[in-house]
């Protein structure tokens, strides 16, 4: 799954993150600060609702119920929607560009497999922005995925640069991943792993990483501030769902098989089949 020079090639995992969905409070405030701060685009206003992304391609939708309640970090839900920059210089032209606008980071870190900051939007939902290293770095003797965390240098990110700007989010940009906070990482496996078909890609303590066709992962789930986390509550700011895109319908049809042997509920609408993991979070899967 590499394209030239060894990179991963996204759109040939049999699963990979197509948009997410989050509910919030103010949504100007969220809208505007994805589109100044990622370089999103808006593709779609409707009544209280945006839809934000890349060329016609959505990347993040935003809703505005009324009367949500505030995000609490501790519920299950979001812990951050990473955006994949294509490329290391991709990377580096953001980083000038939130240091320019003097946009908070709350961290900065090289994970083996990549290199990731890490800040919040208006209303407290985590965001990476990150750019993979090539797949041949990700790997120990035994071929199995290291990752860790590690600080960043920025100094030698941001020479890669190499003297051009910021023009936005680019064309080829995505969400590579998305990390979940959930109640329990072994009832996360039990969905994630056995219901999706995703594979364990690595573990740390407290958190599992689920990755498709060799990536590093797509998914994660975490209980660093949510262990033993119950249903999140109705009514509450913060993630919706997540649109996982499945390359060949017969695994979606698997993974519908899969559900309902377990006793697990669906919906299938226009978006696709729409699944529930544990602590309520809604994955949309489509083709």
């Amino acid at each position: 799954m590499t394209i030239g020079n060894d990179f991963f090639d996204m759109t040939a995992a049999p699963l990979r993150v197509g948009a997410v969905r989050l509910k919030v409070r103010d949504l100007d405030a969220v809208s505007t600060f994805y589109q100044s701060v990622l370089g999103l685009s808006l593709i779609a206003t409707s009544g209280h609702r945006v839809t934000l992304g890349v060329g016609s391609t959505p990347l993040l939708e935003l809703a505005a119920p009324p009367s949500l309640s505030p995000l609490d970090p501790r519920q299950a839900g979001l812990f951050h929607t990473a955006f994949l920059m294509p490329t290391r210089s991709d990377l580096a032209r953001w980083v000038a560009h939130v240091a320019e606008a003097r946009v908070p980071l709350q961290g900065a870190s090289d994970h083996v497999v990549s290199e990731a900051l890490y800040l919040s939007d208006p209303e407290g939902n985590g965001i990476e922005v990150y750019a993979d290293r090539p797949v041949s770095a990700w790997h120990g003797e035994n071929g199995e995925i290291r990752m860790s965390t590690a600080p960043l240098d920025l100094s030698d990110l941001l020479q890669s640069a190499e003297g051009t700007e910021w023009s936005g989010f680019p064309d080829n940009g995505s969400i590579g991943h998305v990390h979940l906070q959930v109640g329990d990482t072994g009832e996360a496996d039990g969905f994630y792993r056995d219901v999706l078909g995703l594979d364990i890609a690595a573990r740390y303590p407290g958190a599992s990483f689920y990755g498709s066709g060799g990536y590093h992962h797509q998914l994660a789930g975490n209980t660093w501030n949510s262990h033993r986390a119950g249903k999140r509550p109705e009514g509450m700011a913060g993630l919706d769902s997540v649109e996982i895109l499945v390359r060949n319908p017969h695994d979606l049809k698997a993974i519908a098989a899969r559900a309902e042997s377990l006793g697990i509920a669906s919906i299938t609408n226009t978006d696709g089949l729409i699944l529930h993991d544990p602590w309520g979070t809604a994955i949309t899967l489509g083709t």
